[in-house]
């Protein structure tokens, strides 16, 4: 298995971001000065030509800002200026910034984990393509904005703007602090209010205003987070839940992707597959063999120096209510596959089908039917379209 943090800054794909210069104008061009191929998008979005394999790093080094919307504290990754991200440093994250204060400081800094993006903070977002499509993404319980970065920075290198919240009430701090205040947090009520906010960005999301096409919106969530999206369908364009259940038609859905872990210990796949066949077509389904509950997020891989994962660290420091945390980290570890098959899988099929209806290029989710024999361990797939 890869060092994590290495795996999480992704350094083996700056290369590729090289390789765009050097690439023949094969696409339509569409009066780019930067020598890279461009293509149009839905509308009239001007999008740089990705990668046709839907897995693969896209064509944008990624910028992110921290900003308030409709007064959630919110992480925006999106496509950056084309090499205003050399020699920059990647940004990286505390995890104890979702702990109560007191319950932060017992975790000294030798023992903190971290997190690092393969992203580069307050960089210009490129003005010279768009507008671009949105991708909202609501975390589980005891999660946070940051919980699936590696899906974050894969969406917004191919050409979106992604945007995370720290739901209240649902987010790590707030669960360990009121274990029962998940429950009735209602991040779907917060979720809409971001998404109208989205309509007119201010403040530290101002730089939005004129970048983005909240008509290709699309939205993903998982486990809490998942059972949220059930009735956006009027809004989004394309609803993708993890680890959650299935979603009601609305007037806007075209696309809905479910994803499910075989082995997910906390939301029954049996569970996961009901809710996909009670969906309305066009559907898809990919249940993901030897994945349990946090294959949809980074939640497995986030160590510190010493190589302690995030539950081993809160139990070591008495963190409140760590032990019942444990009960949702599920699918680490041995007998599960690695953080970097899962994250290769979500990444793949998510991306095919955001880009089939939100950037109206259809051709890569065709293949999807074939997932199993690019992805062994993506051993259940079904489609009704």
């Amino acid at each position: 298995m890869k060092d994590h943090a290495s795996a999480i800054a992704g350094p083996h794909r700056a290369p590729l971001r090289l390789l765009w210069a050097l690439l023949p104008a094969l696409a339509l061009v569409a009066g780019c000065g930067s020598g890279r191929p461009e293509v149009r998008g839905c509308g009239d979005a001007t999008l740089y030509a990705n990668p046709s394999d839907p897995g693969a790093e896209g064509a944008w080094a990624v910028g992110v800002r921290t900003a308030i919307v409709a007064g959630l504290t919110t992480e925006i990754w999106y496509p950056a200026e084309p090499g205003t991200d050399a020699d920059v440093s990647p940004a990286s994250y505390d995890i104890r910034q979702w702990l109560s204060p007191s319950e932060a400081a017992k975790i000294p800094d030798s023992s903190a984990p971290s997190q690092v993006c393969d992203c580069f903070r307050d960089l210009p977002i490129d003005a010279g393509r768009g507008p671009y499509p949105v991708i909202v993404f609501i975390h589980g319980t005891a999660g946070f904005r940051t919980q699936s970065l590696h899906f974050m920075t894969h969406w917004a290198s191919r050409g979106f703007v992604v945007v995370a919240a720290d739901y209240p009430g649902l987010f790590l701090g707030d669960v360990l602090t009121n274990p029962a205040g998940g429950i009735t947090s209602h991040p779907e009520v917060k979720a809409r209010a971001l998404i109208e906010a989205l309509d007119h960005p201010a403040g530290n999301a101002a730089f939005l205003d004129g970048r983005i096409d909240m008509a290709q919106l699309g939205m993903a969530g998982h486990s809490a987070g998942a059972f949220a999206l059930m009735g956006f369908g009027d809004v989004a364009k394309v609803l993708v839940p993890m680890a959650g259940s299935g979603v009601m038609p609305g007037g806007a859905l075209q696309s809905t992707l479910v994803m499910g872990g075989l082995d997910d210990g906390v939301v029954a796949p049996k569970m996961t597959l009901a809710g996909y066949d009670a969906a309305p077509a066009p559907k898809r389904f990919v249940g993901i063999a030897d994945a349990g509950h946090l294959v949809f997020s980074d939640l497995c891989a986030i160590k510190n120096a010493a190589g302690q994962n995030i539950l081993e660290i809160g139990e070591q420091y008495h963190i409140m209510n760590a032990e019942l945390a444990s009960i949702l980290f599920d699918g680490c570890g041995a007998g599960y596959l690695t953080p970097e098959q899962g994250w290769d899988i979500v990444n793949y099929a998510s991306t095919a089908v955001f880009e089939a209806t939100l950037q109206c290029h259809p051709k890569e989710v065709d293949d999807l039917p074939q997932i199993h024999a690019r992805f062994p361990l993506a051993a259940d797939y079904r489609q009704t379209l």
